[in-house]
């Protein structure tokens, strides 16, 4: 499966967003997103297996209890594919801080002149 039809599903999203955090179990993992989705502990286990097979994850037995991680490579590869496209954003985003430390700028300046 390619990485980005991993991605374009927002529990496996969900479930990234949550383990970029730490390490979390199974169990965790699946209250959070079963109470965001309203979707069963058994498709939240489908979606853990699919980014365990896709290498997004990685898991680790702890006793009786799974504990999940983010596996750092697919992410890498994502980054870099999407290296190719950056000039389109990044430019605007330095602007947009251009513009932030100037009305930064200009408050402060106002408030000394108070």
């Amino acid at each position: 499966m390619h990485a980005f039809d991993v991605l374009a599903d927002p529990v496996r999203r969900r479930i990234l967003e949550l383990l970029a955090s730490g390490e979390r179990a199974a169990g965790d993992v699946g209250e959070v997103v079963q109470a965001e989705f309203g979707i069963t502990q058994s498709a939240v286990s489908q979606h853990l297996k699919v980014l365990r097979s896709s290498g997004f994850v990685e898991v680790r037995p702890e006793g009786t209890r799974r504990l999940y991680a983010v596996a750092p490579d697919p992410l890498r590869e994502v980054d870099a594919w999407l290296d190719h496209f950056r000039r389109f954003w990044e430019p605007h985003l330095d602007a947009l801080a251009t513009e932030l430390a100037r009305g930064k700028r200009e408050r402060r300046l106002e408030a000394e002149d108070d």
